[in-house]
């Protein structure tokens, strides 16, 4: 395989399988794939065959197994499009059978999910609402996905919060996903902050004034973000594998994380790219964040240094605990048993209730 091709398996790899593709589409699809202009087909080519399985299930009535073929090929077809910037339309392609196929999954979900348009500086941003089975509205948890991640992708994150009664609204902001072609990536998320707590209370399925934010990658900077602009409004926040200062990281981040970040940011040049990435900081907006903060990070995280991770937690105002992998890669996708139930929990503990001593320092060893 080229070197491209190669740089994408070494920095997410694990990140397919734990995120919906399984480990033998994952192996035989790469097994075939020696240049990375093909990347893109490959991956439709294999989505597409859990495509037409969940149209088939649709067609006989088997509206559950329907749900979960539909969804999983809307995983495919994102990590067809996630950064192959190198040719759009084809790109965009995929991106559009992503979100076909989910939002044809949506209501065949347990429990379902239904799309939400926000407004938003004339433009939209779309987000899905799932809300788990209770007596009343529960407490909600805003996901927010990363530069080259969508909501598409976050299905199984969802899941974690769903069984443990918190609902989620899982949203594409500012460039990503169905935004990324109206709406350039921005540092400041404070006006999105607050087009998401207006939506949220419109919104009677759930309990506004217990909301958690969560976000991963580039998310993990948005929803520190979030938090940050609406202060006390926010109960609680999980910064999994964010930069403190994204523009810090440029030297050593991938060609293709590079170029993705380009493209979303409208900028002309790698430099001027640079520039954009410099205004993704937290030096500011640090001192304002009060709610409860969980940071999870990889210690061999190759994108983003874990010395940020240690920054952020220095930096912020208000209660903040530090999860730090040994065994953690970016994202921490390759040790998610060490760290998804335990955010769930962490998160369910503060938007229902319960509270727990928090630590600025906690590392975990993942057996490995």
């Amino acid at each position: 395989m080229d070197e491209l091709v190669a740089s994408a398996v070494s920095h997410w790899g694990p990140r397919f399988t734990a995120n919906g593709v399984t480990p033998a589409d994952f192996d035989d699809v790469l097994s075939g794939l020696e240049h990375w202009s093909d990347w893109c087909a490959a991956w439709v080519a294999r989505g597409s065959q859990h495509e037409e399985l969940g149209r088939e299930a649709l067609a006989e009535g088997r509206h559950r197994s329907a749900g979960e073929h539909l969804a999983q090929a809307a995983v495919y077809y994102h990590f067809a499009k996630f950064v192959f910037v190198e040719d759009l339309d084809q790109m965009r392609a995929a991106h559009h059978r992503a979100v076909t196929c989910h939002t044809d999954a949506l209501p065949h979900l347990d429990p379902p999910g239904r799309r939400i348009d926000i407004p938003f500086e004339g433009a939209r941003l779309v987000g899905v609402l799932r809300v788990p089975r209770a007596s009343a509205p529960p407490p909600v948890v805003v996901l927010i996905p990363g530069l080259d991640s969508t909501k598409e992708e976050l299905r199984s994150t969802e899941d974690t919060f769903l069984v443990r009664g918190l609902a989620t609204l899982t949203i594409d902001g500012p460039g990503q996903g169905e935004a990324e072609y109206d709406l350039p990536i921005r540092g400041d998320w404070a006006p999105v902050a607050e087009a998401l707590w207006e939506t949220l209370g419109s919104l009677p399925e759930v309990d506004r004034s217990r909301l958690g934010v969560w976000g991963v990658s580039l998310g993990g900077y948005y929803a520190p973000r979030v938090a940050a602009a609406l202060g006390s409004r926010v109960a609680a926040c999980v910064s999994l594998a964010g930069p403190f200062n994204f523009g810090e990281c440029w030297p050593g981040l991938p060609q293709l994380t590079r170029d993705t970040f380009r493209v979303r940011s409208r900028a002309e040049s790698d430099e001027a790219a640079r520039e954009i990435a410099l205004t993704l900081g937290m030096e500011q907006a640090a001192s304002e964040l009060v709610a409860p903060l969980l940071i999870v990070f990889g210690r061999r995280d190759r994108l983003i240094p874990w010395q940020q991770a240690e920054r952020l937690r220095d930096a912020v105002a208000g209660p903040v605990e530090l999860l730090m992998l040994e065994n953690g890669n970016h994202g921490c996708a390759n040790v998610s048993p060490w760290h998804r139930p335990r955010t769930a929990d962490w998160l369910a503990a503060r938007l229902t209730g319960g509270t727990a001593a928090s630590d600025r320092s906690l590392t975990a060893k993942a057996g490995r």
